[in-house]
């Protein structure tokens, strides 16, 4: 198993699947954090907000990583379907299930250094924009800090999610559709529709865990549960398909 992780850390850091979306990542969630700042400027000069709360929206923004770090995930095992390599990799393992196992460990810690790297970019943001050549000093408080954890939290787990969802789809181009689709529209269109069914919905689940502050969001605790459900489900089917159909 030992060897076989090895060969999946090596393959993670391999070609343009895992600084891509992490670049992209980073440029949607500055312009994000910049426009917060930006605006909320102008609201403390209106006496309308105070720094305390733009702080915590400059640094909420860096949630936007959760997506590209499942994004790499997707495309960490899609590629090799696209590629054809999945088969060399299964034979090279021994096991559909050790291949599996492995691919689940590596990628959950690259979406720990995902995460890692969007908590430190929020709080160079934080203070950056917020500083006082700027115009306006940050304010760190608890609920800062909080945020700041569900950031990282939501964006580890968010790399086995688009994991799963590239085990279950193959198809890369199909996947990343997917993962978008689900964060970017689905999921927000139906909280737009129905916000206490769709509170049980991954993406809107996570949105608790980052402290978006919507009073119709689930409590912590029982969002992670959410999540760590809809992980179960993932995982389940992902490890159930690939271990019944073809490989190629």
């Amino acid at each position: 198993m030992r060897d076989v992780m090895a060969g999946e850390w090596a393959k993670a850091w391999s070609g343009k699947a895992w600084w891509l979306p992490a670049a992209f990542g980073i440029l949607m969630s500055f312009m994000a954090s910049l426009g917060y700042a930006t605006q909320g400027r102008e609201s403390i000069a209106q006496s309308r907000t105070d720094a305390g709360a733009v702080t915590d929206d400059v640094v909420q923004a860096w949630m936007m990583m959760l997506l590209f770090a499942s994004l790499y995930g997707a495309v960490s095992v899609a590629r090799e379907y696209a590629t054809g390599t999945i088969a060399r990799s299964v034979l090279l393992s021994g096991s559909r299930t050790r291949l599996f196992s492995a691919k689940l460990i590596v990628t959950t810690a690259m979406g720990a250094l995902y995460g890692v790297l969007a908590v430190g970019l929020a709080v160079a943001s934080g203070w950056g924009l917020m500083a006082p050549g700027a115009g306006h000093r940050p304010v760190w408080t608890r609920e800062t800090w909080l945020i700041l954890l569900g950031v990282f939290v939501c964006t580890t787990l968010s790399a086995p999610w688009g994991l799963f969802i590239g085990w279950i789809v193959r198809n890369q181009i199909a996947a990343v559709g997917t993962l978008m689709g689900f964060t970017l529209l689905l999921d927000p269109g139906l909280q737009a529709l129905f916000p206490q069914g769709a509170k049980y919905l991954m993406t809107i689940a996570m949105s608790s865990v980052y402290r978006d502050g919507k009073p119709e969001l689930l409590s912590e605790p029982l969002a992670l549960l959410v999540i760590a459900g809809w992980l179960a489900a993932a995982a389940f089917l992902a490890r159930k398909l690939l271990t019944s159909r073809d490989v190629v």
